[in-house]
């Protein structure tokens, strides 16, 4: 379906360039879908985040991802994977902190720096919501073709990694 307006623009579903604008409709609709699809990951992220502690911050629920996948880190080294800096890191991780939901320790390497890492209730809390929403996923395209998931999942890692480039 190469060039289809799928999405009712009325403008043909002509291949090539939008009139005046020089940029591709399929370029177009790429960019509608993905605004689409990150309000929805946005909103998704906030729920989630109420899911592991209802007075956890959407924002900080990319950080229980992160510790969960890497294991112990060090706030800089978080700071850096984030692109925030030290002062708003340090902040987070103090909520989370508070929440019970991360800890600290001294980082055997370095006895001057600390690395955080996940409480037990943490992952616990995590897992479970991770786990629900992997439940989801897995309802929602329960209709699909096993390889056209294994293609929607190539693609988003090739553009991922086009986006760090």
């Amino acid at each position: 379906m190469r060039g289809a307006d799928v999405h009712g623009s009325g403008n043909g579903g002509e291949a090539g360039a939008t009139a005046g604008t020089g940029v591709d409709h399929e370029f177009l609709a790429l960019e509608r879908e993905l605004a689409v699809f990150l309000r929805r990951a946005r909103a998704n992220s906030g729920e989630m985040a109420r899911e592991v502690h209802p007075d956890l911050e959407a924002a900080a629920y990319g950080l229980l991802v992160r510790l969960e996948s890497a294991g112990r880190q060090r706030a800089t080294d978080l700071a850096a994977y984030f692109g925030v800096g030290k002062a708003t890191m340090s902040r987070q991780l103090q909520a989370l902190e508070g929440l019970g939901l991360v800890a600290r320790e001294t980082d055997p390497a370095d006895g001057r720096a600390s690395l955080v890492h996940l409480t037990d209730d943490g992952l616990a809390r995590f897992r479970s919501v991770r786990d629900a929403r992997r439940g989801r996923y897995a309802r929602k395209l329960a209709g699909w073709d096993r390889g056209e998931v294994a293609e929607l999942a190539r693609l988003l890692h090739h553009l991922n990694e086009r986006a760090e480039e």
